[in-house]
């Protein structure tokens, strides 16, 4: 009996959802995030790397990028990641002009939560209020600075524990060859769920301008984790086996990561979605920071029908 409410409120939790996401109209918040993403991916991915090189070197926490991002949109792309990563440099020759460098590659970097941001607050219907405008925009600037060391963070962690990982499936290996495969797989697995949960939770606990308990931004995370890496397989396979790349001749390598990132959006968007509808459905609510307000989202009128004279 007790199965059988949960799976009821389950669908009606979902149901709310897909309403709620096609109100919003997500498929639109995703490919603005899409655009946005593939001018700060460059400058985003510098940073983090230059970050987590201090500990690892930056070779290495290259080499680990580009399996990442080989595994999500297949070898082309992720080369021309790579490229273009090469090409955006900061010269070491001048102070200032390493100065100058280093705050637009920040700002470029920043972008794309900036524009996450404004794409939750949308979904969950908050707005800065309107004297708050320089304030918020400050606000904005650095926590989105605050997200990208957040990301460095996580992806430090990530490869010290691969690192453990490999260390220790060397020594186990040795001992227990025909177990060590699936047994660590299953460990890479659960530790990049968990990874993965924590950055979504800490983008639903900071980006809005409202705040959420730690239980709620975690399982709105959780659920989200699930469906992104779901998400990935599926994508990577269809970005694999489809002639996306072929079809748009020397773009392809960027068409690709913009279907990327555009489909990853979709999955994002959908947690936020999921989250609020599971926040409602509990009688919780969304509660906006002293700097912005709640909105209310009206559907767009339908056109009257007239009799004919």
């Amino acid at each position: 009996m007790k199965l059988k409410v949960v799976s009821k409120n389950a669908w009606t939790i979902l149901k709310k959802t897909f309403n709620a996401f096609m109100d919003d109209d997500v498929l639109r918040l995703s490919a603005s995030l899409s655009y946005y993403t593939t001018f700060a991916l460059p400058p985003l991915l510098i940073i983090i790397i230059s970050i987590c090189g201090i500990f690892f070197g930056d070779e290495a926490v290259r080499g680990q990028v580009f399996k990442q991002i080989n595994g999500f949109v297949g070898n082309d792309a992720a080369k021309q990641i790579q490229e273009i990563l090469k090409n955006v440099t900061i010269s070491g020759s001048n102070t200032l002009a390493s100065i100058i460098g280093i705050i637009l590659l920040l700002i470029g970097a920043s972008g794309v939560f900036s524009e996450l941001q404004s794409s939750l607050n949308y979904i969950w219907g908050l707005k800065a209020k309107p004297k708050q405008g320089l304030v918020k925009f400050l606000k904005n600037r650095l926590m989105s600075f605050s997200m990208i060391g957040s990301v460095a963070f996580l992806l430090l962690v990530s490869l010290m524990i691969n690192t453990l990982l490999d260390l220790l499936s060397n020594r186990i290996m040795t001992r227990f060859p025909d177990v060590t495969v699936y047994v660590f797989y299953v460990i890479n697995v659960a530790i990049v769920f968990l990874i993965i949960t924590l950055l979504f939770a800490i983008i639903f606990k900071s980006l809005p301008d409202g705040k959420i308990g730690w239980k709620d931004s975690l399982i709105g995370a959780s659920i989200t984790a699930v469906l992104f890496m779901i998400g990935k397989f599926a994508i990577g396979a269809y970005l694999g086996s489809s002639k996306v790349a072929s079809t748009y001749g020397a773009a392809g390598s960027v068409i690709l990561i913009l279907a990327w990132v555009y489909y990853s959006a979709i999955i994002l968007y959908f947690g936020a979605e999921f989250t609020k509808s599971y926040l409602l459905f509990h009688r919780r609510k969304i509660i906006p920071y002293s700097y912005s307000v709640e909105i209310e989202k009206t559907e767009p009128e339908k056109p009257k029908k007239t009799k004919p004279q």
